[in-house]
């Protein structure tokens, strides 16, 4: 897996996309959570679910389903009396975009078995051809290690820099839009 603290910085770049009416602790929050949630699975190692299995590490809960589902979920639950709908439906998608980042990212890692994308339809788990972000070890304790160093140096290249770019992009489009009128 990447760092949480990778799939945090996708879920606020893929934020900043969106209406700047949408931004509070509560968005940023259930943003950055949906990013980190598919990784809830490793539990299903104290309870010996095997890697491998639907249910085992980048099993189910790294699907587009449970994207969906959980993006879904969240802007329902959170914001169903506060909003119009279509900033829910807004929500919504921003929500299932973050949980999705996260299988994404996964599949770009150096370890591990892959992620099942398609699941429960097809639970084959898929590597991105080009995997450059190093795997990040499960545990606390393993993170702070010279392990978890070179994680964090190459998703400084692999999530940081990209992120970085399109923050400035999407900031120049969104100042473009309001110097033209059309935002």
């Amino acid at each position: 897996m990447a760092s949480a603290f990778g799939h945090a910085f996708a879920a606020i770049t893929i934020g900043n996309s969106f209406n700047k009416n949408l931004f509070n602790f509560k968005f940023w929050f259930i943003g950055v959570a949906c990013s980190i949630l598919p990784d809830a699975d490793v539990i299903g190692f104290f309870w010996g679910v095997p890697y491998e299995s639907f249910w085992g590490h980048r099993g189910f809960s790294h699907s587009f389903l449970f994207a969906a589902i959980a993006g879904v979920f969240f802007a329902l639950i959170f914001y169903r009396n506060e909003l119009k709908i279509k900033y829910r439906l807004a929500l919504s998608v921003y929500f299932t975009l973050c949980t999705a980042s996260h299988s994404i990212l996964d599949a770009m890692t150096s370890g591990g078995l892959g992620v099942a994308f398609f699941s429960p339809w097809d639970n084959q788990r898929f590597f991105f051809p080009w995997r450059p972000i190093k795997v990040s070890p499960i545990g606390v304790e393993s993170f702070f290690s010279e392990w978890g160093y070179n994680v964090i140096m190459s998703e400084l290249v692999w999530v940081g820099l990209p992120g970085i770019v399109l923050l400035g992009a999407i900031w120049g489009v969104k100042k473009y839009a309001l110097k033209s009128g059309k935002m």
